[in-house]
C-alpha cells in the first residue's frame, strides 16, 4: 500500500488546487520526463547526422564540379589532346617540329604541306609545335599567318607588310602598291635572313592560294631561293591534290615535303579518351575520389556497349574534334551528386552530337516511299549503269512476285511517292541535263548511305519485316 501524499498541483500561472499523488503517478511523470528527454537526445543525434551527411553530399558535390571542370579544361586546351601522339618519334609532330627547327638552328630553308581531313590536327599540331620553338628560340622567330578564305592574291603581300611591321615596329603604309610590298617583303627576307631570325609562313587553306596567277606564292619560294634568306613555308589544306594545283615555275621551287594527317584508328581513340578522361593524381582532389573515378572509367571503356557507342560515333566521322564535342557532351550529362561518369552518359550524349537529318526524314516516310529507297540501294549494289523511276518500279515488281507482299501500288502512286522522296531530299536527280524530260526518266541517286537506310529502317514504327530482311542481305 502506497502512502497517500498531498500536495499541489499547479493547473496555469493563476490557479491552484489541492491534489492527492500517489507515488506510481509521480513514478509515471518521472518516466514520461525521461522519454522526452531521449527523444530530444535522438532527434538531436539525427540532425547531427543529417547534416553530416549533407555536408558529405556537398563535399562530394563539389569533388564531381571540379572532375568535370578539369576535364571540360582538357577538352578545350588542343595542346593537351595531341600531346598524346606527339611522344613517338615518327609522329607527324616530331617530323614538322624537326622541319621547322633545322631552319632555325641550320640557317636553311623549307617548305612543307599538311594535308589530310578537316578535324585531323592539322593547325593544332601546328601551334603546338610553334608554340614551344618560340619559347626555345624566342628572339629567333617571326609567324606570319595567312588565310586563303580572307586574303585574296591582290592583298597578301599587303598583309604580310602590316604583320612584318607590327612584328619589329616599323611604320606601315597603306598607300603601298603590290609591287612596293613584294620588295619591302623580299628586303624583311634578306635582313631577317642576316640577323638569323627565320619567318615562318603559314598559309591555312592552301588551295585556295593556288587561284589566280599565284603571284604570291611564286615571290615567297623565289625569294626563298636566296643565300641570304630564312624562311619556312607551311601550307594547310584539306586537298591531298593541293601540291598538283601549282604552277610549273612555282612547283619547280617547292620542296615536296608533305605530311599526310589521317583520323586516328579505334587503338588510338581508345588511349585517347582515356588520356582526356582520366582524372590525375595532381588534380587537388582527394585520392579516394580519384581512385574510385578512375576504377569506373576504365569498367566502362572495357564495357562492350562503350566499344559499340565509339564505333557507331566514327561511323560518319571519327575525326579528333568530332570525338572531343562528344565526350564534352558526355560530361556535361554527368550527375553531381555520383562519384564517377556512367554508360548513361554517354548514351545520351551520343544522339546529341550525331544528329542525322536524312535519319529524322525517314521517320516521316510512308511505306511505299521506304520501298522505293530499298529498290534503290539495291539497284546501287548491283552497279547499273542508270537508275530512273522506270528501273525502280521493275525492281519493286521484282520484290512484289518473290515475295508475294501486300504492298503493292499502282504506278501513278508511286510516282507521287518518288516526287515525295525527290523534295525531301533524300534522293535526287544526278544532273541538270534532261529537264525538259519527263520525271521518270531521268537518272537519279540515292542520297543516304545504306548504313543510314538501314538505321531508318530499323527505327521506323511501320516498316515492314520484309525490308528488314532484304536491307540484312545487302548489309
Amino acid at each position: 500500500m502506497w502512502p497517500r501524499v498531498t500536495g499541489c498541483v499547479t493547473l496555469d500561472h493563476t490557479t491552484t488546487r489541492p491534489a492527492s499523488l500517489n507515488f506510481p503517478a509521480i513514478f509515471h511523470l518521472h518516466l514520461i520526463n525521461q522519454s522526452n528527454s531521449f527523444f530530444f537526445f535522438t532527434r538531436s543525434i539525427r540532425r547531427e547526422i543529417e547534416a553530416k551527411s549533407e555536408e558529405e553530399a556537398m563535399g562530394l558535390e563539389n569533388q564531381a564540379e571540379l572532375a568535370k571542370t578539369i576535364i571540360r579544361s582538357r577538352i578545350s586546351n588542343p595542346s593537351f589532346i595531341y600531346s598524346v601522339f606527339s611522344q613517338s618519334p615518327d609522329s607527324n609532330y616530331s617530323k614538322l617540329k624537326y622541319i621547322i627547327s633545322s631552319s632555325v638552328t641550320e640557317a636553311c630553308n623549307n617548305s612543307v604541306l599538311l594535308l589530310g581531313p578537316r578535324g585531323c590536327g592539322k593547325i593544332a599540331v601546328l601551334e603546338i609545335v610553334l608554340e614551344e620553338l618560340l619559347k626555345e628560340h624566342p628572339a629567333m622567330i617571326s609567324v606570319i599567318k595567312l588565310n586563303g578564305l580572307l586574303h585574296s592574291d591582290n592583298n597578301c603581300a599587303l598583309k604580310i607588310a602590316r604583320q612584318l611591321c607590327l612584328e619589329h615596329q616599323l611604320l606601315f603604309s597603306k598607300m603601298a602598291s603590290f609591287d612596293d610590298n613584294s620588295q619591302f617583303l623580299l628586303s624583311m627576307l634578306r635582313e631577317c635572313g642576316l640577323a638569323h631570325k627565320t619567318i615562318v609562313f603559314v598559309l591555312e587553306e592552301f588551295d585556295l592560294f593556288t587561284q589566280g596567277k599565284q603571284r604570291l606564292l611564286y615571290s615567297l619560294l623565289d625569294a626563298m631561293q636566296s643565300v641570304t634568306s630564312q624562311a619556312v613555308v607551311v601550307g594547310v589544306s584539306c586537298r591531298l591534290d593541293a601540291d598538283q594545283l601549282l604552277e610549273k615555275r612555282v612547283r619547280s621551287r617547292f620542296s615536296h615535303r608533305k605530311l599526310l594527317f589521317l583520323p586516328p584508328s579505334g587503338q588510338d581513340l581508345k588511349r585517347l579518351v582515356e588520356h582526356i578522361l582520366l582524372l590525375p593524381a595532381d588534380s587537388g582532389i582527394p585520392n579516394e575520389y580519384i581512385a574510385a573515378f578512375n576504377s569506373k572509367l576504365l569498367n566502362i571503356l572495357a564495357d562492350e556497349k562503350f566499344n559499340g557507342i565509339i564505333d557507331t560515333l566514327c561511323y560518319s566521322d571519327s575525326t579528333v574534334s568530332h570525338l572531343s564535342k562528344f565526350l564534352f557532351s558526355a560530361v556535361c550529362h554527368m550527375d553531381l551528386n555520383s562519384d564517377s561518369l556512367s554508360l548513361e552518359n554517354f548514351k545520351l550524349a551520343l544522339p546529341s552530337i550525331q544528329r542525322q537529318p536524312k535519319l529524322e526524314a525517314l521517320k516521316d516516310c510512308s511505306t511505299l516511299e521506304l520501298y522505293i529507297l530499298v529498290c534503290m540501294k539495291r539497284l546501287e549494289v548491283k552497279e547499273l549503269e542508270m537508275c530512273n523511276f522506270s528501273s525502280i518500279m521493275k525492281e519493286y515488281k521484282s520484290i512484289h512476285d518473290t515475295f508475294q507482299t501486300s504492298d503493292y501500288y499502282a504506278r501513278n502512286v508511286c510516282l507521287r511517292a518518288f516526287e515525295h522522296l525527290l523534295e525531301r531530299s533524300l534522293i535526287s536527280f544526278e544532273d541538270n541535263r534532261g529537264q525538259g524530260r519527263s520525271t521518270e526518266f531521268r537518272p537519279v541517286k540515292l542520297l543516304i548511305s545504306g548504313h543510314e537506310l538501314h538505321q531508318g529502317l530499323k527505327s521506323h514504327s511501320s516498316c515492314p519485316a520484309m525490308l528488314h530482311k532484304l536491307m540484312d542481305r545487302e548489309c
